[in-house]
C-alpha cells in the first residue's frame, strides 16, 4: 500500500501561503489583526472575454479556509464551461478579511490561465468539431502544477465544445492528468526517438506491435521526410490493422521542410483539387502558410488522405500535429482537412498578459465600495 499523504500543519500552510503570496497582502493582513476583521465581498474577474474554469480555485480556496476553521460564501456567476464577457466577474467570494486579504495572489494565479486556456481549447474544438483531439501540453509547461492546470483547461473547454457538438479531446499523453478527460491512461505510440533507435519507420512500428500486439498504431512518418512512402510501407505490413481502423498516420512534418512529394506548386494544384475555394480569396501570411506552406498544411494531409486513398487504405486515420492553434485550427476548417485527431498543446496562452486575472473588494460589512473605475463590478450597480 502506498503511504497517506503528509498532513501539512496550519503553522506550515500558512507560513506557505506567506512565502508566496505579494508582500502588502501580509502587511495588510498584519494591520486588520491589529485594528479589527471585516467581512468582505471579493470580485474576481479577466480583462478578456473567457471560458469559466475556477475549479481548481475553488478548490484550493475551500481547502485552506476548511484548514483555518473559517467559513466562506462563494456566488459563481459563471459556472465552469460557460463563456465570460471582458470585466464580468466569474466569482463574488464573501469571508473574513483576515482569512482571505492574503490568498489573493495565489487564487489569482489559478484563475486567469485556466479560463483562457479553456477559451482557446473551446476555439480549436469549435473550429474542427469533426476531429477528436489530444492535449499534449505537459512537455510545454512550467512544472507540473501549470501542466494540471492547463489539462483541465483543455478538459473544461472540450466539453463546451461537446456540448455543442463538437467531438473534443478524448484524452491527453500523460497518466496524471488524464482524469481530467475520462480516461484511465495517458495516449501516445512513439516519439520520435523510437524511430531513430529503430533506424526505419516501419521496424519501430515492428517494435511497438511486438511490445504491445493488442494496443491500436500510431506511426509517425516524418522523420526519414519519407511521410508518404514509410506509412504506405506501414499500412501493407499490417493490413488488418489498417482495415479495421486501428492504424493512424501521424503527421508532424516541421515547418522547414514540405511533405514528402510536395512543394509550392503541388501544394497548391492538392488545395485546387480538394477545397479550391479556401485558396482563391485573400489570404494573409499565415493563412496561405496554413493551406499551402511548409509543415504540417492542409496540402500535406489532403495528399497524405489521397495517397491512402488510392492504396485501398480508406479506414487508416490521419493525426496531425505541430503548431495547431485557434488560427490554424479554423484556417483548417475553412479547407475540410480531412483530420481524425488533431494532437496539440497549443491551446496554451501565447500571449501571457492575457492571463493576468484581478481581484477587487467591492463591498465591507454589507456596505458596497470600490475604488473608482471599478464600479462596474458591484452587484447592484442601481
Amino acid at each position: 500500500m502506498g503511504r497517506a499523504p503528509r498532513r501539512v500543519s496550519r503553522a506550515d500552510l500558512d507560513a506557505g501561503i506567506a512565502a508566496r503570496t505579494d508582500a502588502y497582502f501580509n502587511r495588510t493582513k498584519a494591520i486588520v489583526a491589529k485594528f479589527g476583521d471585516s467581512r468582505v465581498t471579493y470580485a474576481y474577474f479577466l480583462r478578456r472575454p473567457v471560458v469559466s474554469a475556477p475549479a481548481l480555485m475553488l478548490a484550493w480556496l475551500n481547502e485552506v479556509a476548511a484548514a483555518r476553521g473559517e467559513t466562506i460564501d462563494i456566488e459563481l456567476q459563471h459556472p465552469e464551461g460557460t463563456w465570460v464577457g471582458a470585466g464580468e466577474p466569474i466569482a463574488y467570494i464573501t469571508g473574513s478579511f483576515l482569512l482571505l486579504v492574503d490568498l489573493e495572489t495565489i487564487l489569482l494565479q489559478k484563475l486567469g490561465p485556466a479560463c483562457v486556456a479553456a477559451h482557446n481549447a473551446y476555439q480549436m474544438c469549435a473550429a474542427l468539431p469533426k476531429s477528436a483531439f489530444l492535449a499534449m501540453e505537459a512537455r510545454h509547461c512550467a512544472g507540473a502544477e501549470m501542466a494540471e492546470m492547463m489539462a483541465y483547461a483543455a478538459a473544461v473547454g472540450s466539453r463546451a465544445a461537446q456540448a455543442e457538438g463538437a467531438r473534443g479531446f478524448i484524452g491527453n499523453a500523460n497518466d496524471a492528468t488524464a482524469h481530467y478527460f475520462g480516461a484511465p491512461h495517458g495516449f501516445g505510440t512513439m516519439p520520435h526517438a523510437l524511430i531513430g533507435y529503430a533506424g526505419s519507420t516501419l521496424r519501430a512500428a515492428e517494435m511497438f506491435r511486438e511490445t504491445f500486439p493488442d494496443s491500436d498504431l500510431t506511426v509517425l512518418t516524418d522523420y526519414f521526410g519519407l511521410e508518404v512512402t514509410d506509412a504506405l510501407a506501414v499500412c501493407r505490413r499490417y493490413p488488418e490493422l489498417a482495415a479495421s481502423g486501428r492504424l493512424s498516420v501521424r503527421l508532424d512534418t516541421h515547418g522547414g521542410r514540405f511533405l514528402e512529394g510536395l512543394d509550392p506548386q503541388e501544394s497548391y494544384a492538392v488545395m485546387e483539387r480538394h477545397a479550391p475555394g479556401a485558396i482563391r480569396r485573400y489570404r494573409s501570411h499565415n493563412e496561405l502558410r496554413y493551406l499551402i506552406g511548409t509543415g504540417v498544411s492542409a496540402a500535406a494531409i489532403w495528399r497524405m488522405r489521397e495517397t491512402l486513398d488510392e492504396a485501398g487504405f480508406v479506414r487508416v486515420r490521419i493525426v496531425a500535429s505541430s503548431g495547431f492553434g485557434v488560427e490554424k485550427c479554423s484556417v483548417l476548417a475553412d479547407a475540410h482537412t480531412p483530420i481524425d485527431v488533431v494532437g496539440t498543446g497549443s491551446f496554451i496562452p501565447e500571449t501571457w498578459g492575457e492571463t493576468y486575472a484581478t481581484a477587487d473588494i467591492v463591498a465591507y460589512d454589507g456596505q458596497s465600495r470600490v475604488k473608482i473605475g471599478r464600479e462596474f463590478l458591484l452587484r447592484d450597480r442601481t
